[in-house]
C-alpha cells in the first residue's frame, strides 16, 4: 500500500464533519450519517452487501456471514466534540484498503470477512461509550438504552430510527464471528514505530458528580451565608487531579453543566463528569473512592451535597493472548497497553479480539492535533492486510 493510495481514499472521508474547532461527528447527526453513506458506497464499490443491525452498527460482508467463523475488522465514525479525524475512521478506511490489497495479491478469503462501523463509540451524544457494541454483547440493558436522550432531549430511537423493542443482545451475530481485529490510531506517544499490537485496555469509566446547593443573588448574599456548589465542584476537580497523580492513574473532569448558569447568580446545581482510568482495578477503585470521600467532606464544609453515580464502567480487558502473540510475531511489532477504551475491548469478552495501533507522532488525541502520517497509515493498511491474509486466507 502506497501512502498516496491511502491518502486518496482518506481524503474522500476526512472533510465530513470537520470545522475550525475540529470534528463534530455525533452519532446519527448529519455528518455521521454522511459517513454511513460513505461506508455503503465503499462497500458497494467492492461488491459487499451492507446491513445495519438492531443496535445501529454497520456491517459489510465479503462472503456469506451465515457460514460462520468470520474475521471482522473495522472501528467507528463518531467523534468527541472538537475531536480529531483519525480516532475511529482510520480503522474503517484501512479495512476497505486492506481488502483491496488482498485482492491484488490474488488471495481469496476462505472465511467470511466483515467490515464493521460501530454506533456511538465515543458516547458524546447519548452519554454511554461503545453503545452499539455494548448492546450487541449484552453488557448494556436494552431498557436503559431505550431511555437515553441527548442534551437536546431527543430520544435514542428518534435519532437513530431503531426499534426500541429490537435493541439488545445479538448472540447469533456474535456466534458467527471467529475473530475481530480493530486498527486504531495510537492515542499517546507510546509507539516509536509505525505499527504496534495492543496487549490490554486499562479499567476505566465515567461517573456523574452532582453538586447541589442554594441558588441566590451574587451581589446581595453574604459570603458567609452562601451554599455554593461551584466551590465544592472546584475543590473536587483539584482533588481528582491530586489523587490520580498520587496513584499513577488518570482522572479528568472535562465536562460541566451549571444551573441556572447565570453570571450574577450563585449556582443552585453543578454537574460534572469524572473520567477515571488506572492500570489495575484496585487502583481505579481506590481513586474513585478517594475522590468521592474528599468531595463529600468538602460538601459538608460548604453546606452542599454531592452524589456520585457511575454511568459506564469497564473492567480491565486483556486481548486474546494467542491471537495477540500470533499477530505480534507475524508483524514483528511491539506489544503495548492503552488507557483508551474501544469497541474491541467490549467484543473481547465474547470473541477472540486483537488491536493494531498506528503511530501518533504528536501524542494528541480527542483534539484537532490528532495525527498520523500517510506513510504510517499505509503501513497500518499493509499490516492489517497481512493479518487478514493470516486469519482468513489460510
Amino acid at each position: 500500500m502506497t501512502p498516496q493510495r491511502f491518502a486518496d481514499l482518506w481524503r474522500t472521508l476526512a472533510p465530513i464533519g470537520h470545522g475550525e474547532s475540529g470534528y463534530h461527528r455525533y452519532a446519527w447527526s448529519p455528518p455521521e450519517l454522511a459517513c454511513r453513506d460513505w461506508f455503503a458506497e465503499q462497500a458497494g464499490a467492492r461488491g459487499m452487501p451492507v446491513e445495519t443491525d438492531r443496535n445501529g452498527n454497520l456491517w459489510a460482508w465479503l462472503g456469506d456471514p451465515a457460514a460462520g467463523d468470520a474475521v471482522v475488522t473495522g472501528s467507528h465514525f463518531d467523534s468527541v466534540p472538537g475531536g480529531g479525524g483519525y480516532d475511529g475512521p482510520l480503522g474503517v478506511v484501512s479495512a476497505f484498503l486492506a481488502l483491496d490489497l488482498l485482492a491484488e495479491r490474488g488471495l481469496a478469503p476462505a472465511r467470511p470477512v466483515g467490515v464493521a462501523a460501530f454506533a456511538e463509540e465515543e458516547g458524546s451524544r447519548f452519554g454511554i461509550a461503545c453503545l452499539g457494541s455494548r448492546l450487541m454483547c449484552g453488557t448494556l440493558a436494552p431498557d436503559r438504552a431505550a431511555a437515553l436522550r441527548d442534551p437536546d432531549g431527543v430520544w435514542l430511537a428518534e435519532a437513530s430510527g431503531l426499534d426500541p423493542a429490537g435493541l439488545g443482545p445479538d448472540p447469533d451475530r456474535l456466534a458467527g464471528i471467529g475473530a475481530f481485529v480493530e486498527l486504531h490510531v495510537e492515542q499517546g506517544r507510546a509507539l516509536d514505530r509505525p505499527v504496534g499490537v495492543a496487549s490490554a485496555i486499562w479499567p476505566h469509566g465515567r461517573w456523574r458528580l452532582e453538586f447541589t446547593g442554594q441558588g441566590n443573588h451574587a451581589g446581595t448574599t453574604r459570603m458567609a451565608d452562601r451554599r455554593d456548589p461551584m466551590l465544592t465542584f472546584a475543590y473536587t476537580v483539584l482533588a481528582a487531579n491530586k489523587e490520580a497523580r498520587l496513584r499513577g492513574a488518570h482522572a479528568t473532569i472535562g465536562r460541566i453543566s451549571a444551573a441556572p448558569n447565570a453570571t450574577n447568580a450563585i449556582a443552585e446545581r453543578v454537574t460534572g463528569w469524572l473520567d477515571a482510568r488506572a492500570a489495575d482495578q484496585s487502583t481505579l477503585d481506590g481513586l474513585v473512592e478517594a475522590v468521592s470521600v474528599r468531595a463529600a467532606e468538602r460538601a459538608g464544609r460548604d453546606g452542599t451535597t454531592v452524589t456520585v453515580t457511575p454511568e459506564s464502567v469497564s473492567p480491565a480487558t486483556g486481548f486474546d493472548a494467542g491471537l495477540r502473540d500470533r499477530l505480534a510475531t507475524l508483524l514483528g511489532a511491539p506489544v503495548l497497553p492503552t488507557g483508551a477504551g474501544h469497541d474491541a475491548g467490549v467484543l473481547a469478552a465474547r470473541v477472540p479480539t486483537a488491536m493494531l495501533f498506528v503511530r501518533n507522532p504528536t501524542g494528541v488525541s480527542h483534539a484537532p492535533g490528532e495525527y498520523a502520517t500517510d506513510d504510517d497509515c499505509a503501513a497500518g493498511v499493509t499490516a492489517l492486510a497481512d493479518v487478514l491474509a493470516e486469519l482468513a486466507c489460510r
